[in-house]
């Protein structure tokens, strides 16, 4: 169904904005707003584009980009950030990714747990 990479949501310091792929408008309001907080404040918090995308095989990749003269941008806080974040949230970046692979990849949820 899908090819190469598929992106959840972004969240971008320079526009001051949060975009979640609409395709994914399904997902309960809780977890859309827990998605929208952990990216706007890495992006406050960081600076430059953080999107959540998934491989093409299910699983959920932090992207962190900057603008070339984006001085403010902490590359090194950002790769701390993000490694925060894959603790903290866990279990909820492993609940998207079986999501995922369930109802856009068609995978059998019994191969899967």
């Amino acid at each position: 169904m899908y090819q190469d990479k598929v992106v959840l949501c972004a969240s971008s310091a320079y526009e001051k904005k949060f975009w979640l792929n609409d395709d994914f408008q399904v997902l309960p309001e809780q977890i859309k707003q827990e998605l929208k907080i952990m990216c706007v404040l890495f992006t406050e918090d960081i600076g430059g584009i953080l999107s959540l995308e998934f491989e093409e095989e299910g699983t959920l990749m932090m992207k962190v980009d900057s603008e070339e003269n984006d001085y403010l941008y902490d590359e090194i806080g950002s790769i701390l950030k993000v490694k925060q974040l894959q603790r903290e949230k866990a279990e909820l970046l492993e609940a998207l990714e079986l999501y995922y692979k369930v109802f856009f990849l068609g995978e059998d949820v019994s191969d899967l747990v």
